[in-house]
């Protein structure tokens, strides 16, 4: 049988292909950290410091507490989060940054700057779009 371009294309782009999740090196981390709840957590606790669970749900809004312990529980096992719990009575537990979690800070930081400096642009990239979209769907209508 003779083997043809598309054949060894192909059979070069399956020895050679990573799996989806090993296709962008940072996918885990945008996994770890920009998980819906968790940048909200890490920023909260680093601006503010250690905190018990209801000043933390007080702290960061609209997350609900189940939510929230199931995030926290998530960052403690990913080595994020410090919790620390005082055998007192009533049993006390408080919740601060890790210094793998602070060592974030840099990222936020530059998302902060990038997020002042083009968040403006993306709304009139967004208007824009829109704009054209209504003006298709108006002559498609026409």
């Amino acid at each position: 049988m003779l083997e043809t371009a598309v054949d060894r294309d192909e059979a070069t782009e399956e020895a050679t292909s990573e799996p989806p999740d090993q296709a962008c090196t940072i996918a885990p981390v945008v996994d770890i950290v920009f998980s819906r709840w968790t940048t909200p957590i890490l920023w909260t606790l680093n601006a503010h410091g250690r905190q018990r669970f209801v000043k933390l749900h007080r702290n960061i809004g609209a997350i609900t507490p189940k939510v929230l312990t199931q995030r926290l529980r998530q960052l403690e096992r990913d080595g994020l989060l410090i919790r620390t719990y005082h055998p007192e009575v009533p049993p006390r537990v408080e919740y601060e940054i890790s210094d793998l979690g602070r060592s974030l800070a840099p990222l936020f930081a530059a998302l902060a700057d990038w997020s002042a400096d083009n968040l403006p642009r993306v709304d009139q990239a967004r208007e824009a779009f829109d704009a054209a979209e209504d003006l298709a769907a108006t002559r498609r209508r026409n």
